[in-house]
């Protein structure tokens, strides 16, 4: 560096402003296009090509403090060399999780699309922030399409919606887009002189729910969680006797949110029964499909979001149940459909601009209205984010690339590899379902042959809890593949497997058993 300020100060016209020269850049740009090929290079050769490479790890194993010495993180004085940076690149993917690796099972997320890959690898290079047209021509007209999409599969014959950095954070936009609704000046003028708000969700809902109710000021005590039945599904008696409860106590209810698709279970709470309560009694209906929404693409399996539904006749080969009760719904792409984190979507049925109302803010400096183009398309405002990623292309990008047929199998072939296991578990002695998935959630117990005889009773559950935590310490350091674990409801901990990727194959559904037999067997 200082020899190329020296060649600087030597040239005609140098100007030096505070010991600073500003003539021509001070990036090396050959030298920064030679990095990026030769970090593409191990991209290509150590994450993408071995995506789906039953052979290699899912995971290599370090503790935290061996780790932090493996990678070099301290931030030093000065930079360091290219290829001391591409070594660093490399150890990084190293002992990092291969999420792609056809036995991560882990998460309800899994498994690479390559074309969505690609739009990130476009939207990072261009590094566009989606709030003005002007910024962000391409982009803004993508999320439009792909919203515009998204609502035909829910069913409503108009509507809008926002693509946010996840899930929680669309429940926590439509439990406050409910309370703008409920009572709009409290935008300007706060929480002072409401009523008591209450909401209503399940004992099976996302934690988001309760977060959003505190970071809004609601108060987790006004979030009333609502029984579950053996299923994980919320029971809509239960509801309505809250409901009635909270009104005569003289609360305020305002919103309802339903589950399509539990965390744990995969439970489709009964959507039809919801609706009927929350038009009797007036109450704002958010679905959180972050997790069960990309069923809607399937012909087959849509059902499972029946009941805020019509049906409707869409050109062949489609016709699909349609989901038209619900006054906002939130769904995560990058979980069944593989878009990549993140990718979620806030919709809502509104088309009167509610959204834009509840949040924008109407700052002059990007939202100017004598614009030489039509400002319609600064849609930034609707968000709480100023600076936004463009999220919705990569799912637009892989959608252009597979087509609705496309995503339709993905969804089709991993709940069908799911029954697959279901039914192998059945098989196969020491292997115990908690209940009959009906989605991708696949829950059981492992009960090594040491437990197999002992008697139901206290001691065993507490001898079984132990051993999910075992097998899992065992397999993350062999670095077999990854599969979760809980417990729940009472229930001592047990497996959660979930399908996703459509990388896996019935193979690895069989080397999921075994490997637990195999990694289980001194226990």
């Amino acid at each position: 560096v200082g020899v190329c300020k020296q060649e600087m100060l030597q040239k005609k016209n140098a100007i030096l402003v505070d010991g600073v020269i500003l003539n021509g850049p001070i990036m090396d740009s050959k030298a920064g296009e030679k990095f990026v090929e030769e970090a593409c290079k191990i991209i290509m050769e150590e994450i993408i090509q071995k995506a789906d490479d039953v052979t290699e790890k899912v995971c290599e194993w370090q503790a935290p403090e061996a780790l932090k010495q493996i990678l070099d993180l301290e931030m030093k004085d000065t930079g360091e060399s290219n290829q001391k940076l591409l070594q660093l690149c490399r150890d990084v993917i190293q002992y990092s999780v291969k999420t792609s690796h056809p036995r991560f099972f882990n998460q309800l997320y899994a498994g690479i699309d390559y074309y969505s890959l690609v739009a990130r690898f476009i939207t990072e290079a261009l590094n566009p922030s989606v709030y003005t047209y002007e910024v962000s021509p391409v982009f803004l007209l993508v999320e439009e399409a792909v919203i515009k999409k998204m609502i035909e599969f829910i069913g409503w014959e108009e509507g809008d919606g926002i693509f946010n950095p996840g899930g929680s954070v669309s429940n926590m936009y439509a439990m406050n887009l409910a309370r703008y609704k409920f009572c709009p000046d409290i935008k300007e003028k706060g929480l002072s002189g409401l009523p008591r708000l209450v909401l209503f969700t399940s004992e099976e809902c996302h934690y988001s729910m309760k977060k959003a109710a505190s970071f809004l000021g609601i108060g987790t005590e006004n979030v009333c969680f609502i029984k579950t039945d053996e299923r994980g599904k919320m029971i809509p008696e239960e509801l309505e006797i809250q409901v009635q409860r909270a009104r005569k106590e003289g609360s305020a209810p305002f919103l309802v949110c339903a589950t399509a698709g539990t965390t744990v279970l995969g439970a489709f709470d009964p959507l039809d029964k919801i609706a009927d309560i929350c038009e009797k009694y007036g109450l704002w209906l958010h679905v959180d499909a972050s997790w069960g929404g990309s069923a809607l693409i399937s012909r087959k399996h849509c059902r499972l979001l029946h009941g805020i539904h019509r049906q409707v006749q869409l050109p062949l080969p489609f016709s699909v149940y349609k989901f038209c009760r619900a006054d906002s719904v939130a769904w995560n792409p990058h979980k069944m459909l593989l878009a990549g984190i993140q990718c979620c979507a806030l919709l809502v049925k509104d088309s009167s601009g509610l959204l834009k109302k509840c949040y924008s803010a109407k700052a002059a400096y990007l939202f100017q209205q004598d614009k030489f183009y039509d400002v319609s398309y600064d849609t930034g405002d609707k968000s709480i984010q100023c600076s936004r990623r463009p999220d919705a292309f990569k799912f637009w990008l892989m959608w252009k690339a597979l087509g609705t047929t496309g995503l339709e199998e993905r969804v089709n072939r991993a709940l069908a590899l799911a029954r697959y296991l279901v039914d192998e578990i059945k098989k196969r002695e020491g292997f115990q379902l908690l209940l009959e998935p009906e989605y991708a959630n696949v829950c059981f117990w492992y009960i090594p042959p040491s437990l197999r005889k002992m008697e139901d009773g206290p001691e065993f559950w507490q001898k079984l809890h132990q051993v999910a935590p075992i097998i899992k310490e065992r397999m993350m350091k062999k670095g077999s593949m990854m599969l979760g674990y809980q417990p729940h409801q009472g229930k001592v901990n047990f497996f959660r497997q979930v399908v996703i990727s459509p990388q896996v194959s019935r193979e690895d559904m069989d080397f999921l058993l075994d490997e637990i037999e195999l990694l289980a067997k001194d226990l």
